[in-house]
């Protein structure tokens, strides 16, 4: 896949207008999630996506603090001009269900298994949980 058909995807999926608002909502959501998977996940991912997409999730310095999918969804509001929590979900979850289609269902459970509970939304995922 080429760095322009990730952004024609997810155009079409987020329904953008332009090519450059969707390289910005791409580039953020990476670089967001880059430093809240584990190294092996996150180079399993980057393997799938185009180089400029790679380069975006991958070089982020781990996170500190697991941040959980509603905080997640704030720190890109955060990151975007203009965005609101309901527009940043949006974003997120445009981004993040593509990256599902493109990664695949193996390795996105594994994304999934490696992030708080409520991100199975954000990838157009039904949050399912076991019983205690």
């Amino acid at each position: 896949m080429q760095w322009n058909e990730l952004v024609a995807r997810v155009r079409e999926y987020g329904r953008y207008a332009t090519d450059a608002e969707t390289k910005q909502v791409v580039r953020v959501v990476l670089s967001s999630l880059g430093g809240h998977l584990p190294e092996g996940v996150r180079e399993q991912v980057a393997a799938r996506l185009p180089a400029t997409a790679a380069e975006t999730l991958r070089y982020q310095l781990p996170a500190t603090k697991p941040l959980t999918a509603p905080e997640f969804v704030d720190a890109v509001a955060n990151r975007l001009d203009g965005a609101t929590n309901g527009t940043a979900r949006w974003d997120a979850s445009s981004v993040l269900s593509v990256l599902g289609e493109v990664c695949g269902d193996e390795l996105t459970d594994r994304m999934i298994t490696e992030l708080p509970q409520g991100y199975a939304l954000l990838f157009g995922r039904a949050e399912l949980m076991s019983a205690a």
